[in-house]
């Protein structure tokens, strides 16, 4: 078997390209490696092979081992993290060390981060100036945003390395900016990979899958679906020489799959449920108001992330207590005393106080048993009562999300299942 020193560093058989995480802190599980992901996904929409990830420590041996193993056998490798200033920063002189290659000082750099100094009289640390140290001969990727700059070199035939700060949003912009082009522009991206994400809320994924089976066999685009809490998600993929060419072949697939499902596909892309609230609202000049018991203002929370949201939404009441369902809502207590806090009838009137109060023409409701705690034989934990009052319409249901979904689960099903039927209450009534 050959040692380190003995591998030959001759590619011959390049094969796309990988993915480098270097950081203590990932595999120690301080922080969450989103950066692969990312980067994955850029890598398909350039149609680039991608076909191994990696993560290592700031260890110099290791890391060397890491690059020089993925000379072997890629023809990209990307590295995000340790382009920083500190001593555990050491991904640049660890590149240049495998390949044997000298460090040069760049001035632009220098100028760079004299710049971005909150002093401007202050004078560069030797820790700062050694993020201005390449390997000879590379190209620098821009950090707008940062300190750290990043790297295009080549140190060998058929091989290149692109260099990333660990730090997400720069990263991001780095990328979208200057790498992704330069990727493009010499000839790393030969087809292009195009998705479209449907978006399912009121049906399982099995069941979903059960009624496309024929999509799910399709090539090219291919189809897939993919749970998360409260919705389901359907990427369309396709692969071809151009844009126009991946949209045309998506079109009929995405028409197909909207067709089969009617009001249960809600959005495309990054649609959400509160953004599709807040336009029907908006288009219709109406405003709405909230009550929330078990989500604690999670409805209030999604609605106002949406910009302008004041346009449609004017407030909430975070009634967790009886004592507020009743003196702030006006619920009566002979209610809460016959048919408890969580029930039909409490939160009809907590959506008609609530309607009332904030004057308003939509009020939504919720009362539920969130857990882990509270739950009985009659009303167990994930019972969850919804309320929804709008100008020509009273609707009221219950959900039952199961005892064995946590706390933070049954909450985040109650926001989004009460945006739903939000949503479709919004479309009925004419």
């Amino acid at each position: 078997m050959k040692t380190f020193k003995e591998i030959n560093i001759n590619n011959t058989n390049p094969l796309g390209a990988e993915v480098l995480c270097i950081g203590s802190e990932i595999l120690l599980g301080n922080i969450v490696n989103t950066n692969s992901q990312w980067i994955a996904e850029q890598l398909a929409v350039l149609g680039i092979p991608h076909f191994r990830q990696t993560v290592v420590g700031d260890n110099p041996k290791r890391l060397k081992e890491a690059i020089l193993e993925a000379s072997n056998r890629s023809k990209i490798l990307i590295t995000t993290g340790g382009l920083g200033p500190t001593p555990d920063d050491i991904t640049t002189k660890i590149i240049a060390d495998t390949f044997n290659t000298p460090m040069e000082q760049r001035n632009d750099i220098l100028i760079d981060l004299k710049n971005k100094l909150k002093d401007k009289d202050s004078q560069l640390s030797e820790s700062q100036k050694k993020q201005s140290l390449v390997p000879k001969g590379s190209k620098i990727i821009n950090n707008y945003s940062g300190t750290a700059p990043g790297i295009i070199w080549s140190p060998k035939d058929n091989f290149t390395i692109l260099t990333f700060p660990g730090v997400p949003s720069e990263l991001k912009e780095m990328w979208t900016k200057e790498a992704a082009k330069w990727l493009i522009n010499n000839n790393f991206s030969t087809k292009i990979i195009s998705s479209k994400v449907l978006h399912f809320a009121g049906i399982s994924e099995s069941l979903l899958a059960d009624k496309i089976p024929h999509l799910l066999q399709v090539n090219n685009p291919t189809v897939a679906t993919y749970a998360s809490v409260g919705e389901v998600k359907v990427r369309i993929t396709a692969k071809g020489s151009n844009l126009e060419e991946t949209n045309r072949l998506i079109k009929p697939i995405e028409k197909e799959l909207i067709q089969i499902t009617g009001l249960k596909c809600f959005g495309k892309d990054n649609e959400t449920l509160e953004e599709l609230v807040f336009k029907l609202l908006l288009k219709r000049k109406e405003t709405i108001a909230v009550a929330e018991s078990c989500t604690g203002g999670g409805i209030g929370s999604k609605l106002t992330k949406v910009p302008g949201s004041s346009k449609i939404f004017h407030g909430g009441i975070i009634a967790y207590n009886n004592s507020i369902k009743q003196r702030i809502l006006g619920v009566p207590e002979e209610l809460i005393n016959t048919y408890g806090a969580v029930s039909k009838p409490v939160v009809e009137s907590m959506a008609e106080g609530v309607k009332k109060k904030f004057k308003v023409n939509w009020a939504i409701s919720v009362s539920g048993i969130a857990g882990p705690t509270g739950g009985n034989k009659l009303k167990p934990v994930g019972l969850v009562n919804f309320c929804i009052k709008g100008p020509k319409s009273l609707i009221t249901w219950e959900e039952r999300f199961g005892s064995n979904k946590t706390r933070e689960d049954i909450q985040k099903l109650s926001v989004l299942n009460a945006l739903d039927r939000l949503r479709l209450s919004i479309i009925m009534d004419k």
